[in-house]
Formats: C-alpha cells, sequence, structure tokens
C-alpha cells in the first residue's frame, strides 16, 4: 500500500466535493469459478482501492459527511478462517495501516445505514458494476434494481472521476514501473515469434512474465496472427512465416495499477515490402499522437489528425483517394481505423470507464459523435497536465467489414475497392504506448519499446 497518510488525503478531498449525506464505497467481494470455494484471482474495487487501499475482499468504505468522519466496514476473521489463512490482522489494524479510527462490522453498518435513511440523509454510490454489490445496495438500502439505478449519485461520480483523473507522483511511478514490465513481455514476444510457435505458448509465457513481477495482466492478452480482430483473444494459431502478429498486453502492479501496449510484428523478423508499408504508415500517426498531446487542445483534435496521417498514407498507396479532409470527414477512413486513439489509464486499464465512459472522456465541451469508428473515441476532452492516456493508432483489413461497405456502394468516391482485394489476407497492425501529460505536451512512459521496422527487426533477428 501507499502510506496512510496519501489515503487520508484522498478521502480529505472526496469529502470536501459532496454537499453533504453519507458516501458508500463497496469494495469487491470473491467469485466463485465453478464451485464456491474455488474463487477466480480477487481483484479488489479499484475506487475502493483509491480511497481505502486495502486489498482483501468482503469491505466497505464509508464517509459521512455531515460528521466528518470515516469508517472501514468488515468483520474480523473467526477460527474456521484462521484455520485455511493463518492469522490475520484484525479490523482496527487494517483501519489504521490506511489512516482510519473508526471500524464498523457488518451488523453495525446495516444498523447505522437504516437509521440514516429513516432520518432520509443523502446516501452517495456509483453505479455498481458487479451483480453482487447492485444486489447488495439494494438490501442496505431496501431499494429494487430499478430504483438504484435511479438513485446513483452523479455529484459523487463526477467527484471521484475528477480526483482519480490527476496522477499522483506515486501513481505514475507505478503506472511506469508497469509498462518496464510490459517491455520485458513484448520484446520476449518478438524474440519467440517464428515459424511453428504457438500463439499459446507466447501468450503463456507473457502472461507468466506478467505474474512475476506483480498481480498478472491488466487485461486478458489479445496476442493473434488476425490482427484484424481488434480485441482477438483466441490464442489457438500456429505462427506462420510472413504473417503479421499483433500482441496487446500489459501488467498490473501490486497496487492495481496498469500498462497497456501493442506492438505487431512480423512472424520470422522481417516485414515484407507490403506490410513495411502500412507499418509506418501507422508508426507515423502513433508518433503524430505523441508530437501533438497537450493540455491545450482536444484529444478529438489529436484522433482526428491521425486519421488525416492514416488516410493520407493509404492514399499514397493507391487504397484511398480524393481530398484527405474530405475522407477524415466524411468517416471513410474510419474502414481502416474504425476505434478511438485511445482511453484513460490508471487503476483500471480502462481507467474509471466503469463510472461512465462519457463520464471520463467527455465534458461540456465535446460531444460523443454518433460516426462509426469516431463513436468509438473513448477520451475526447482537453486532458489536464497528470492525465495519463494510450495512444493507439492502428490499420486492420477486416474482410467482412470491406465487403460490407462494398456492397453498399458505400464511400466510393474515396476508396479504391478493387485494388484493396488484395489485402483482405493482410490482417491489422497496432501500435500503443502509454502516455503522460505534462504541462506543455507528454512524455512516453517507460523503457523505450522497439517500434521501429528496424528495432524491431534488430531484436527479432
Amino acid at each position: 500500500m501507499f502510506s496512510a497518510q496519501i489515503y487520508s488525503n484522498r478521502r480529505k478531498n472526496l469529502l470536501s466535493m459532496v454537499a453533504k449525506g453519507l458516501i458508500i464505497i463497496p469494495g469487491n467481494n470473491e467469485s466463485p469459478s465453478n464451485y464456491k470455494g474455488n474463487t477466480y484471482r480477487f481483484r479488489q474495487d479499484s475506487t475502493f482501492s483509491y480511497f481505502f487501499g486495502i486489498d482483501e475482499p468482503n469491505l466497505l468504505g464509508l464517509i459521512d459527511v455531515d460528521e466528518n468522519r470515516q469508517y472501514l466496514i468488515g468483520d474480523n476473521l473467526e477460527i474456521e478462517d484462521i484455520i485455511w489463512m493463518g492469522l490475520q490482522p484484525s479490523m482496527s489494524e487494517k483501519a489504521t495501516s490506511v489512516g482510519l479510527t473508526m471500524v464498523l462490522s457488518h451488523n453495525d453498518f446495516k444498523t447505522f445505514l437504516s437509521n440514516a435513511i429513516s432520518k432520509k440523509r443523502s446516501i452517495h454510490f456509483t453505479s455498481p458494476y458487479r451483480a453482487e454489490n447492485a444486489a447488495l445496495l439494494q438490501n442496505l438500502l431496501t431499494i429494487s434494481a430499478q430504483e438504484l439505478d435511479s438513485t446513483i449519485s452523479m455529484e459523487l461520480t463526477k467527484a471521484i472521476v475528477s480526483l482519480r483523473s490527476v496522477k499522483s507522483t506515486e501513481e505514475i511511478s507505478e503506472i511506469e514501473q508497469m509498462v518496464d514490465v510490459a517491455w520485458i513481455m513484448h520484446t520476449t514476444a518478438m524474440k519467440i515469434a517464428r515459424q511453428g510457435t504457438t500463439e499459446r505458448k507466447i501468450a503463456g509465457i507473457i502472461e507468466g512474465i506478467a505474474l512475476s513481477h506483480g498481480k498478472g495482466v491488466s487485461f486478458p492478452v489479445i496476442l493473434s496472427m488476425n490482427g484484424e480482430t481488434l480485441h482477438n483473444h483466441n490464442h489457438g494459431n500456429i505462427l506462420q512465416h510472413g504473417r503479421l502478429l499483433v500482441t496487446d498486453a500489459g501488467a498490473e502492479s501490486e497496487l492495481l495499477y496498469a500498462s497497456d501496449i501493442t506492438r505487431t510484428v512480423p512472424v520470422g523478423g522481417k516485414f515484407d515490402a507490403r506490410q513495411k508499408d502500412i507499418y509506418n504508415i501507422v508508426l507515423q500517426a502513433n508518433l503524430k499522437a505523441i508530437d501533438m498531446l497537450s493540455p491545450k487542445r482536444q484529444y478529438l483534435d489529436v484522433h482526428l489528425e491521425v486519421g488525416r496521417v492514416i488516410a493520407s498514407g493509404l492514399a499514397d498507396l493507391g487504397l484511398m483517394k480524393g481530398n484527405i479532409d474530405d475522407i477524415v470527414h466524411a468517416g471513410a477512413h474510419a474502414l481502416f481505423f474504425p476505434h478511438g486513439l485511445g482511453h484513460m489509464l490508471g487503476l483500471d486499464v480502462h481507467d474509471m470507464e466503469n463510472l461512465g465512459e462519457d463520464n471520463v472522456g467527455y465534458d461540456n465541451t465535446v460531444s460523443r459523435s454518433s460516426q462509426f469508428g469516431l463513436a468509438y473515441l473513448r477520451f475526447a476532452r482537453k486532458p489536464l497536465p497528470g492525465y495519463v492516456l494510450t495512444d493507439e493508432p492502428g490499420i486492420y483489413f477486416i474482410p467482412a467489414l470491406i465487403d460490407l461497405w462494398r456492397s453498399e456502394k458505400k464511400f466510393t468516391e474515396f476508396i479504391n475497392y478493387d485494388k484493396l482485394e488484395a489485402y483482405k489476407n493482410f490482417g491489422g497492425i497496432r501500435i500503443e504506448d502509454d502516455l503522460l501529460v505534462t504541462a506543455d505536451g507528454c512524455r512516453v512512459l517507460g523503457k523505450p519499446i522497439p517500434k521501429t521496422v528496424e528495432e524491431i527487426e534488430g531484436i527479432m533477428g
């Protein structure tokens, strides 16, 4: 954990941003895999971790804004638990470790909350993403699922987003350490991406690296020769010389901070001329985003400029045609780049999106587009210094999408479908880095992971 003072300061800041009432922050419980005693790896709720720091199940946090009091909710272990788990710190000791002096058992908390409800006190909570926490809140507040959805506190949600968005020095250090773990993961994948190796073997090896340096991977490994499928978690292929391997993977620290890196490499270690052409367009898009990102401009503008880089490069190859600004304005380039440029990164790999993607990435200065491709942009507003964002442009040749658009005669003024036919077996390319927004620009976090053609071929060769 961080120091107790860090958690105390975070709760103090939150308390100052909510006008009145009670703030309830549930932690997560263990989830059974195939029977009650055999659970998935426990993952604490990120907001609970941010304010209360304890990486254990069956806990809640309570902040009484009106009385300026903060509580840890949980029960001391009984002898049956100790037999299996060994001696554990008491609830009071756990509370002290994160700067708290007050503890309530679950039963005492129910009584406390019942009394608050009878007095019609304001009760704040955010949208639960786990069914068991939704059921817990319904039970505690004696309300239905429909009432739960309608009583989510936007005041609390906005306060949490505001606090968690700007990363402290300690948080940046955690993320950067996990980018350095991702360096080991990705360079290892590059070195073993050879003809005849299974995708599963590479995925397993890099997941093991993440486990040996922290909690494990920050999301299920995306690794496939079929990189045109953006989130391809199927690792059943045997690598074939001449194909491209997309690896999108990151690590999670003991304190739950994430990295998220993507590299695309040629199986066997050498890009052919066609692959190199497409790869360098994506690389230029990645570098354009790094050059442009700053608190002075919306990330939407960076995304659109990256679209122009991609459209221009594809036009140079004869796959697109026409005025570049017109192509991007119409969204024709989204045939090849159908997702947003990036997202927030922190305690979650898609940081705070459980609190509502629009609450994190949009504000009163920018609204989400309904245009295909642009609609998937998760973060569009101006970032502040201390924000951490991913920069992950890509070019993908998705046969089903190409065939659909061609059958609809969509954007025929911008897309050269005849020439595109030869690329339907190409796959996809994505290049992703993690960027810290600074006062006047940004910094790429972590040890540089090979990403130029020469660097990749050098480490693979």
